[in-house]
């Protein structure tokens, strides 16, 4: 059985899904080749092989033509995924399936039948409980391995067609974050509660842009408590250095700024918080496993209380005006009795089962449909 693991977006869906691509990799019947596209996959994946005591594994680069070179010299125009796969699209046909966290991977031998071409399987990255805009290309993916029922409950509501392609296999990035969170070196030299700040990427439903600046004032002439501000690492990674490090510099001794290191990828903000700040990020079902106070931020005004891509925001406080943020921050854990239940079910629901039996499941469900072409009942 050859397969091909794609990694097409950023290094940090490599945490995804880097446990099951290492057992796959040591089952006797299973060849694995992997490749990526952004440049800082190999240093990540060889951080991953050895907390995992993994075989040693090489990760080959993608090249883009000269339209993709073009896009990708452009940095805010990111790694022109399209036309990276289009390129490559032939160096794949001779593998038994493609798999990825990445749904571009639809993209590739769309005229072919299933019979001729590789199968596409998809891992999915992140929660089900916000918008998917490109879920509509899932239905060219073979099968779409999930994290817990909730997943398929909302994947299935969003796009009823997907029904017969999904299957829940547990949450194997645990795994892996709870491998590297062996240092408990503390972050702060004080004892004080630790609130991380975690906005997402998406203009649309970022909170950053208004509640960032306010955010920093508040810790600043509140020297009771720590902060960690870690947005999506996409916010600001397509951005210049000169301004990572402008804003790198605005940490002090209560307040970490970090708009993107290794430490933004691998859990250490989130097993270190005492309180999670933030909007859509899925991070927070990471979060809420081991039930914390949350404040959530509607920074455009959503009417979110019916809205299914919203449900998570009924697992704290959410806050609409800025002027407002510290005060709920101040009483998150005295409200935490509140929502302290309902996360725990959430969590469960959504990210299924943690444990090493998760890696073992979703092997398990790519072998067994790679090599049957029947999916799990």
């Amino acid at each position: 059985m050859k397969l091909a693991f794609i990694f097409i977006a950023e290094a940090y869906q490599l945490y995804h899904a880097a446990a099951v691509l290492f057992e796959l990799m040591d089952r006797d019947d299973v060849t694995v080749d992997v490749f990526h596209i952004d440049p800082a996959v190999p240093h990540h994946l060889e951080k991953l092989r050895k907390v995992h005591n993994a075989s040693p594994v090489h990760s080959e680069h993608l090249e883009a033509g000269l339209l993709g070179k073009a896009i990708q010299a452009t940095r805010l125009l990111g790694l022109a995924k399209p036309q990276v796969l289009a390129k490559n699209e032939a160096r794949f046909a001779s593998y038994d399936a493609l798999l990825s966290t990445e749904d571009g991977i639809a993209a590739l031998f769309t005229n072919k039948s299933p019979s001729e071409r590789p199968l596409r399987i998809l891992v999915t990255h992140g929660a089900a409980q916000r918008s998917f805009p490109s879920i509509a290309s899932w239905s060219d993916c073979d099968l779409i391995l999930v994290k817990g029922l909730a997943d398929i409950d909302q994947y299935n509501r969003a796009r009823p067609g997907l029904t017969d392609r999904l299957v829940a296999a547990g949450y194997p990035k645990f795994v892996t974050s709870r491998l590297l969170s062996t240092s408990s070196t503390p972050l702060f030299d004080n004892p004080n509660p630790v609130v991380m700040y975690n906005p997402h990427k998406e203009p649309k439903e970022r909170s950053w842009d208004r509640f960032f600046e306010p955010l920093m004032d508040g810790f600043a002439n509140d020297l009771s408590m720590n902060l960690i501000v870690a947005p999506h690492v996409k916010l600001f990674r397509r951005r210049s250095e000169r301004l990572r490090s402008k804003l790198r510099d605005r940490s002090t001794a209560n307040v970490i700024v970090d708009p993107g290191s290794e430490q933004s990828l691998d859990n250490t903000y989130s097993e270190a918080a005492d309180i999670y700040v933030g909007d859509v990020s899925s991070q927070v079902f990471e979060f809420i496993y081991r039930p914390r106070p949350c404040v959530f931020l509607n920074a455009h005004n959503v009417d979110w209380q019916d809205n299914p891509q919203y449900a998570f925001w009924h697992l704290g406080e959410v806050v609409s005006d800025p002027a407002e943020l510290m005060a709920a921050i101040k009483r998150a854990p005295e409200r935490h009795h509140e929502f302290r239940d309902r996360q725990a079910a959430t969590a469960a629901s959504s990210l299924g089962d943690p444990s090493e039996a998760s890696v073992i499941r979703s092997a398990d469900l790519i072998q067994n449909f790679v090599r049957t072409r029947q999916r799990p009942q």
